[in-house]
């Protein structure tokens, strides 16, 4: 059988990828700045690695421009990051930073984190605070019952707790 027509798939990509920015006001938290410096200085570390055995030939000149790519869109994070401190807040709406107890319609209590996007993890409960989740959640108290959009019609959320972790 001819493999002409089969592209081979070593786990390298064949070209590096830029990450953009989405155009939105990067809003982090003192955790999320910390996390994107601490990306920022893993790259650094990474390309000087990759650039002291760097040969044209070389898998790892791929790595190299990947590293390279990383740590610009990582710096680019950190000069546009707007820091907003709301530790230990005394607020009783939900804004950036909030940590937000909801009980979905199942009765499944879940509790969300609202969080610039390179903090943003769903499988952990923090959501980039322009997610249409966190869109929902933010400006509302505990009590309230907000609605979340969905493809098959809206959900409603109540909202339990909010609350401004010191940390």
């Amino acid at each position: 059988m001819s493999r002409a027509f089969v592209k081979e798939d070593d786990g390298i990509p064949e070209e590096p990828v830029k990450r953009q920015p989405s155009g939105k006001p990067n809003y982090v938290t003192p955790a999320g700045l910390d996390l994107l410096k601490a990306r920022a200085a893993e790259l650094a570390w990474l390309r000087a690695g990759l650039m002291s055995k760097k040969h044209p030939d070389d898998p790892r000149s791929l790595e190299l421009r990947q590293a390279e790519l990383d740590l610009e869109y990582y710096g680019t994070q950190i000069k546009r990051a707007i820091l907003v401190d709301n530790r230990g807040l005394a607020a009783e709406d939900a804004r950036f930073g909030a940590v937000v107890v909801v009980r979905e319609p199942d009765g499944t209590v879940k509790e969300y984190k609202i969080v610039g996007e390179d903090e943003a993890d769903a499988a952990v409960g923090k959501l980039n605070w322009d997610s249409p989740l966190a869109g929902a959640l933010l400006g509302a108290g505990a009590g309230a019952q907000v609605a979340l959009p969905r493809k098959t019609g809206a959900i409603r959320l109540e909202i339990i707790s909010v609350r401004y972790p010191k940390e």
